[in-house]
């Protein structure tokens, strides 16, 4: 007993000294083991950065475990756009093949249960559809009344009740599913998918000074003579973060301001634009300088908006920016040059860039070095506090100046009255 004892009370110490009790970490998604904070990662330096937006503009976000597939169903017709090409086709083909079918194997069952079969070659007999005699017949009659043909072959007679309304229905069911089929087709047609391919974004984005700040820039160009209407630009900061309170967020959002108080994300996209946003205080980029940032994990959404002046239907343009495509102390090469009576755009410098003298140092720390510039060279906390000091002591110096002649004053005043 003494020796469990013994034991028991050395556990007891060791617990108050090092508890050794594993404290287990909770089972987090894949997202979220994927995108964990900078101290809870352990090989994060293998690990390669994931895009949320490819360069092409697809998001790179795939939607897993939705188990409310009616909904999808709902939304039919969107749903049919959303299709590629050759499921919509093929659903666009078996639409109208089906219901070819369909109404075909009614006019015959009509056609053989009132005995139209049995009467083709008797003159006296009045059938539902003339000149029906089988299935393959009748398929055809079906085709051409959905597609309103009229051959003129095959007609259906006024003897024949349940024969004029099925061709009601048919009509009906007919206009209804041409004016689906064929306003999804239009919409998969017209979709401004491909125009947003030709509007182009540089393949790197740069920083350095413009107008004495550091600034973050991109180009953006379109290469239709067509032009985008009310074209305008967005920007977003994708990177995780971690709160005060210890929630971890991945792949926060955060804006970045490309113009949006001055109006200078509404674009004139006739020619290349440089789009800049400037590293100010508001800026996620505030104290993040040239070292620090190949360490960062961060990614740049770009968003491109405006309405085809072909078709006035919205289309937007996406790409993004990872850290190794941010390039430091970079300009964009000059497209645009003045010929004879026009201005000619190079599209074969969009991408180029040529390196220029641009400081290393955070924006921050650039602004802390310019007040400090503007400060007299002399200045230190002391050397004002001792020009303060030297204030007040001239103050109290000229205070007992007053007061002595004063004092002067009041006794020459009482010598005279004396006399």
């Amino acid at each position: 007993m003494s020796k469990v004892t013994n034991v028991l009370e050395g556990d007891s110490m060791d617990q108050d000294v090092e508890s050794p009790v594993a404290i287990h970490q909770p089972k987090l998604p894949k997202q979220a083991r994927d995108d964990l904070p900078r101290h809870i990662s352990r090989d994060r330096t293998k690990r390669k950065i994931q895009r949320y937006v490819r360069k092409d503009g697809k998001c790179n976000v795939h939607h897993g475990n939705v188990r409310e597939t009616y909904r999808y169903l709902t939304d039919i017709f969107t749903t049919l756009v959303d299709l590629k090409w050759r499921f919509n086709l093929l659903i666009f083909v078996m639409v109208y093949t089906v219901t070819w079918l369909f109404f075909g194997m009614i006019w015959w069952l009509i056609a053989y249960i009132r005995g139209d079969m049995d009467h083709i070659e008797d003159p006296s007999w009045t059938p539902c559809v003339t000149n029906l005699n089988g299935f393959v017949s009748a398929f055809l009659f079906s085709i051409e009344t959905e597609t309103t043909i009229g051959y003129g072959y095959r007609v259906i007679t006024d003897k024949c009740p349940e024969g004029i309304i099925l061709l009601l229905i048919q009509s009906v069911l007919g206009s209804i599913v041409n004016a689906f089929m064929v306003g999804c087709m239009f919409v998969k047609i017209s979709q401004p998918k491909k125009r947003a391919e030709t509007l182009v974004f540089s393949t790197h984005a740069v920083i350095s000074m413009r107008d004495g700040k550091l600034c973050l820039m991109f180009r953006v160009g379109d290469l239709r003579n067509s032009h985008i209407v009310e074209a305008s630009i967005r920007a977003k900061l994708i990177k995780s973060k971690q709160t005060s309170e210890g929630e971890f967020i991945p792949l926060n959002q955060t804006d970045i301001n490309v113009g949006y108080y001055t109006g200078d994300d509404r674009l004139f996209l006739v020619s290349p634009l440089i789009i800049s946003h400037e590293i100010n205080q508001q800026s996620p980029f505030w104290e993040i300088s040239k070292a620090q940032l190949p360490k960062e994990e961060l990614e740049i959404v770009v968003i491109l908006e405006g309405m085809v002046e072909a078709t006035g239907m919205t289309c937007q343009a996406r790409s993004s920016y990872i850290t190794s495509e941010i390039l430091w102390g970079y300009r964009f090469t000059p497209v645009l040059t003045l010929e004879d009576g026009f201005y000619e755009v190079d599209y074969n410098s969009f991408h180029e860039t040529y390196e220029t003298s641009t400081p290393s140092l955070s924006a921050k720390e650039l602004a802390e070095l310019a007040s400090r510039a503007e400060l007299p060279l002399s200045w230190s906390v002391s050397s004002k506090l001792n020009q303060h000091a030297e204030l007040e002591t001239e103050e109290e110096d000229k205070n007992l100046e007053e007061q002595t002649e004063r004092n002067g004053d009041v006794a020459n005043l009482e010598n005279e009255s004396k006399v």
